[in-house]
């Protein structure tokens, strides 16, 4: 057995499971990177920990450098973080919209984070988290982590997520994962390409966001809103424009809650509505390209930060989205 160095060390290296249902649905070996097994409990805690020592190897934080650092982030990346500042002796400062996940904001304040609650608006609104966080690290003298354009992020995932894929399946026929800051599916995909261009690389992208059109289209064109946290997104961020890309695929909030129940009831997977869309998206991706293919994508984090809403029946009936499927047939 290999012994790892506290939290930081714990980061990484998470298991890729064969999603039998989907696989066997499709004839295409369907893989998902059991995410949600890492030691914070998301893919955010590869970015985050990237981030964190990226910055101190620049003397940016730690040292003579600040001891502080801010970030706005929809949850994940602030557990993250959280995690990494108390492993490292930081104070941590979350800014984070007030309509996320109850058990988010909770686990945030648990982890000892320092907590901004403002209100969701767009991003043109100087009131976004976003620019709330920036200005906040420049008021306090703080690091801004930036997880949307700093680089360090989509680093995380050329350097450990990609290279962990192809040793583990082998073979990677196509890649697919929806998108927020840009930096999962910016690292893996560009890693993916430089290795075998071959590669069919594509996002799944959730209602009213901009980048399915961005990419089919080359428009940032977008309507509506999805329930779906973490990601969607109206902007090219700077992770994301590192995405090689051969396409996009347009995916719905019914969809992913379908599909979150799904590969609880027959694969005993416990995702949250990221991992969901994430797996809609492997199944279109799998009969686009045909049986016999390796497919592999996401699985983000788990459902229990969202039991009060993907598992709660009355939430559901409301947004009318209570899961009625009995076969793939709902994936479009």
């Amino acid at each position: 057995m290999t012994i790892r160095d506290g939290f930081l060390g714990a980061v990484g290296a998470t298991p890729l499971v064969r999603i039998d249902s989907l696989s066997r649905a499709t004839g295409c070996e369907i893989l998902g990177k059991a995410e949600h097994l890492q030691p914070g409990g998301s893919v955010k805690d590869r970015a985050a920990r990237h981030i964190v020592l990226t910055a101190e190897a620049e003397g940016k934080l730690g040292g003579d450098g600040p001891r502080e650092l801010v970030e706005g982030t929809a949850g994940n990346t602030g557990i993250g973080l959280a995690l990494v500042c108390r492993a490292r002796g930081y104070t941590c400062h979350i800014v984070i919209p007030d309509n996320q996940s109850a058990e988010k904001i909770e686990l945030l304040r648990a982890l000892g984070a320092v907590l901004h609650l403002v209100p969701a608006r767009p991003f043109a609104d100087p009131g976004n988290y976003y620019h709330v966080a920036r200005r906040l690290a420049e008021e306090r003298g703080a690091f801004w982590a930036d997880q949307f354009e700093n680089p360090a992020n989509a680093r995380a995932h050329q350097e450990t997520t990609g290279p962990e894929l192809v040793a583990e399946a082998g073979r990677v026929d196509g890649f697919v994962c929806s998108s927020g800051t840009g930096g999962t599916i910016g690292g893996i995909s560009s890693y993916l390409k430089a290795r075998s261009p071959d590669t069919q690389c594509w996002l799944v992208d959730c209602e009213g966001s901009s980048l399915y059109n961005h990419v089919t289209h080359g428009t940032l064109d977008a309507a509506g809103s999805s329930i779906l946290e973490g990601i969607g997104i109206r902007r090219i961020t700077a992770n994301f424009a590192m995405a090689r890309l051969d396409g996009a695929f347009a995916g719905t909030d019914r969809e992913s809650v379908e599909m979150v129940h799904w590969l609880l009831a027959r694969d005993g997977l416990f995702v949250g509505g990221s991992a969901g869309l994430n797996c809609v998206g492997a199944v279109k991706l799998a009969r686009r390209l045909g049986p016999g293919k390796t497919i592999v994508t996401i699985l983000c984090d788990g459902a229990g930060r969202y039991t009060s809403r993907l598992f709660n029946d009355a939430w559901l009936e409301e947004k009318g989205l209570r899961p009625t499927a009995t076969d793939l047939s709902f994936v479009a």
